[in-house]
């Protein structure tokens, strides 16, 4: 190696990923490890320690030459609580672990002008809440999030936060500063780290590498795709569809739909995640060879609304939306073809829907996740939209973390420009599907599905 290289590790649900990269983005090195859950009914809970165990491993892999520093993304709204030493007194809940969801009422009520459509129940602030009514003593521990647990892990002491993951433990980005409404909630303010921009210096380990704080995996993955100015979006799509864009002013959705990470450089990222998906095709086609299926694939007057459970959060909020069919499809292609137009058309509205709260025009789309696997789904995906997409060459959320990383002290876009690298860009073509989509947004207007 010549120079000096950057190393981004992704604290994923099934695995840890680290990888490392030059200044001019060249990928050196890869590795990952597998990791497990516990699910039980609406409970999803990990063991931080197989993080630890894990991340120690994948680093020993990829530490090699001249390691300028690190960063860490992990899923968001993951926590545990630790002691003030920062040893973990519970286990990790994850992302999307739903047993807090009647603490959402109290959250509300605490503040309806901010959270009445700005919180999830599967946020970290409901689950916080949870704990606390189950008798632990939030003034004797620590909120601590998944990357900060690991990062505490490298440099040997508790560290603080950044604005990414402390977004869904319920602080006011706008404010900097967690809100005063916590005082209501009986939240003590000794358990809530400090919180400190993406790329900031956390500390160093005991070799002298600097860690630099992290992002959340969308906005990592986002990040890895370059999409960092106004107008270039990241639609990431693997079981469910996140979008995440750039705007100069906060956008405010009066639907709760759209919520915003800080830019590290300044301004805004926007952005929302569907319930639906690539996941659908797991349930209706369960042995079914996609990829044979893609090769075949074409244009069909069908559409299936592919949410992945009931519920929509983007780009309206429906906890009443069901899945739905127009059309007939009747053969295994034919409902492989509908369900990429669905997930096509959700894509295409939630443009128009970010679009309509004042974001800039879409220029350009990268995409990033498993789907991208499917060249039908991606040419289908610009054609909808009516826009060039492109294909990055190294679109996972560690890559992202690299480059952060090797942003610390300067300009996360310009790095980003300069590490980022395009694979290829698919152009828009004319299709016959215009029509079907009026047909689609009519159907969940009539289902009262968008308001």
């Amino acid at each position: 190696m010549g120079g000096p290289a950057w190393i981004g590790v992704d604290l994923g649900t099934q695995s840890v990923r680290a990888v490392l990269a030059d200044a001019d983005g060249a990928v050196l090195a890869r590795a990952a490890r597998p990791l497990t859950s516990h699910r039980d009914g609406p409970r999803h809970e990990q063991d931080p320690q197989s993080w630890l165990d894990a991340v120690d491993a994948v680093l020993a892999e990829v530490t090699t030459g001249d390691i300028a520093g690190i960063a860490i993304c992990s899923t968001s709204g993951t926590f545990l609580l630790t002691d003030p030493q920062g040893r973990p007194v519970t286990t990790a809940l994850m992302y999307d672990d739903a047993r807090a969801a009647e603490q959402r009422d109290r959250i509300v009520d605490a503040d309806p002008d901010r959270w009445s459509t700005a919180m999830q129940p599967t946020w970290a602030l409901p689950k916080i809440l949870w704990l606390a009514a189950e008798g632990i003593r939030l003034e004797d521990h620590r909120v601590v999030h998944s990357a900060d647990f690991v990062a505490a892990h490298l440099v040997g002491h508790p560290v603080a936060t950044d604005t990414s993951h402390a977004l869904k433990t319920g602080y006011d980005l706008q404010a900097d500063t967690w809100p005063q409404a916590f005082g209501k909630l009986d939240l003590p303010p000794t358990a809530f780290p400090d919180v400190v921009l993406p790329g900031a210096e956390l500390g160093r380990t005991p070799s002298g590498l600097p860690v630099y704080a992290g992002m959340t995996d969308g906005c990592a993955a986002q990040l890895a795709a370059g999409a960092l100015t106004p107008g270039a979006w990241n639609s990431v799509l693997g079981t469910t569809l996140v979008l995440k864009g750039v705007s100069k002013e906060l956008l405010h959705d009066p639907t709760g739909a759209v919520y915003s990470h800080r830019h590290p450089d300044g301004g805004w990222l926007p952005g929302g995640a569907s319930s639906t998906g690539a996941g659908v095709l797991t349930e209706l086609l369960p042995n079914a060879d996609l990829d044979a299926l893609d090769k075949a694939a074409g244009p069909i007057d069908a559409v299936i609304y592919p949410l992945t459970k009931t519920g929509e959060r983007f780009p309206f909020v429906a906890p009443q939306a069901e899945r739905f069919t127009l059309g007939k499809p009747a053969t295994d292609l034919e409902t492989y073809a509908a369900v990429l137009q669905g997930v096509a058309f959700i894509e295409r509205l939630a443009f128009e829907h970010l679009v309509s709260l004042g974001a800039d025009p879409v220029r350009s789309v990268s995409l990033t996740g498993g789907a991208v696997r499917s060249g039908y789904w991606n040419q289908l995906r610009s054609d909808v939209l009516g826009v060039p997409v492109e294909l990055p060459a190294a679109p996972d959320p560690a890559y992202g973390m690299a480059v952060l990383a090797a942003s610390a002290g300067g300009s996360l876009t310009e790095t980003a420009r300069r590490m980022v690298k395009t694979d290829r860009i698919l152009e828009p073509r004319p299709h016959p599907l215009e029509d079907l989509y009026g047909e689609f947004v009519a159907e969940l207007d009539r289902r009262g599905y968008r308001g």
